[in-house]
């Protein structure tokens, strides 16, 4: 790795799952707006829904995300009746439309719910918000903790693709981590769920953990592959114990600078590549035949707030606490406290708190942004003339391109960008060249490596 790479490889950048991401949300955004727009959808276009369960039997020392330990099951059970009810209310504010493409439950860990309120949830999405037949039906699980009877449910629910977090199989590393699970108990799982129908499996991996290396990452992913798992995310761990209290249970002196980083990731990237996955986006790996690396190849490849995916929707519903919705006009999000969640349902009120309007500008910088995460190329000239936008509108970004590809990140023929592929895990610094909101606040974003 070159001084260069190394350099912007050090940057803090957003993930640009959205643009403009959701630091940069505000209470601008309220449910009366969030009622007006979805009142708007357009009755021919499908939507999809997003499901955040926040509880996790068991928390993880590297997680980032927004969950809690419930200490029994009367938190989850009331959960699991106002989920209920928020599918009713949105279902309430929405128009027609052209029912609902993909369903995707996401947390914290969706098998913390009972498998009689997974189904009973599962069966409320599916009559109200009218399941396409072609429809992803997606649920991300813990395997420390999916019971044989959850899983049954899952079949009996019509999941068609389970995403199980598996990030590293090091004893070592698990250790560091507070997240013990064997290879045969996620091998397990993974028969299981096959059995009852779901056959669509991914997995998610990490590198950038507590003393791993490129010898441990590279024997995980071989576990990890003769699973055959559909796909496989290789995620980059991100230290921010100031945002994320418990990741103060990691040690500084256990993990790998930038060049340790940048070795993991390649190794975990050669052993995928030669087990005969191909690459997609950033940090996606999937099988040739997996819908995921058609769409790759095909430019039908998204990004939205569950990462990189093939649904087309224009909408999002997002449902639960701190889930993230999208309409034409702008982005919603709720409540992120469960307390206040808990009283706008209660009180029948859909319980967005925040959100952004997205202005014309926005709206062509999140299409440049997103061709460059998903395809690592993007023409300018096609951009604009969709948005009815002037010639010149993202000349800032090209401009900025041009410096990048003096360091090797990029190439510029006239007004396409290329990611190059020395350049291509840095693609979140390409994409940035976009970014107008993007701001030097150094820990509030990841590394870029």
């Amino acid at each position: 790795m070159t001084d260069a790479l190394m350099r912007h490889a050090l940057r803090d950048l957003p993930r640009y799952t959205s643009y403009p991401t959701a630091a940069h949300f505000s209470e601008q955004v309220n449910e009366p707006i969030a009622r007006l727009w979805a009142s708007g959808v357009d009755p021919s276009d499908p939507i999809s829904i997003y499901v955040h369960v926040p509880f996790c039997e068991k928390l993880c020392w590297y997680c980032g995300c927004h969950t809690s330990v419930p200490n029994g099951y009367d938190r989850v059970a009331a959960l699991a009746r106002r989920l209920e009810t928020e599918i009713g209310l949105w279902a309430e504010a929405l128009d027609e439309h052209g029912g609902a493409a993909h369903i995707h439950f996401g947390g914290g860990s969706p098998n913390a719910l009972s498998p009689e309120d997974f189904e009973r949830i599962a069966q409320r999405l599916r009559s109200v918000f009218r399941l396409r037949p072609d429809a992803e039906f997606a649920v991300e699980l813990d395997p420390r903790t999916l019971r044989p009877d959850f899983i049954e449910a899952l079949g009996r629910a019509g999941v068609n693709r389970a995403s199980l977090g598996v990030q590293t199989f090091d004893r070592i590393v698990q250790t560091k981590i507070n997240r013990h699970q064997p290879y045969e108990q996620v091998a397990e799982a993974v028969r299981h769920l096959r059995a009852v129908g779901v056959k669509a499996i991914n997995f998610d991996l990490m590198y950038g953990l507590p003393s791993q290396t490129e010898a441990n990452i590279t024997d995980t992913v071989e576990q990890a592959v003769t699973l055959r798992p559909d796909r496989i995310a290789m995620f980059g761990y991100a230290h921010v114990p100031w945002f994320a209290k418990h990741q103060k249970m990691i040690k500084d002196e256990d993990l790998a600078d930038s060049a340790g980083r940048w070795a993991q990731a390649t190794a975990a990237d050669e052993a995928l590549l030669a087990a005969g996955y191909v690459r997609v986006g950033l940090d996606h790996y999937a099988l040739p035949t997996d819908s995921m690396a058609v769409a790759e190849k095909t430019g039908g490849l998204r990004r939205n707030f569950q990462g990189y995916t093939t649904d087309p929707a224009r909408t999002v519903i997002g449902i639960g606490p701190s889930s993230i919705g999208a309409f034409e006009q702008g982005l919603v999000q709720n409540a992120k406290a469960l307390d206040r969640w808990n009283a706008a349902i209660d009180q029948g009120r859909l319980p967005v708190e925040r959100g952004l309007i997205l202005t014309h500008d926005d709206r062509i910088r999140a299409a440049a942004i997103e061709r460059i995460m998903c395809d690592l190329t993007v023409d300018v000239a096609e951009i604009c003339p969709r948005f009815n936008a002037e010639p010149d509108a993202l000349d800032d970004g090209l401009y900025q391109a041009r410096l990048l590809a003096a360091d090797g990140l990029c190439s510029v023929e006239g007004t396409r960008i290329t990611v190059s592929p020395a350049g291509r895990r840095l693609v979140r610094v390409v994409a940035s060249v976009f970014d107008a909101s993007l701001t030097n606040m150094p820990g509030r974003h990841a590394k870029a490596v």
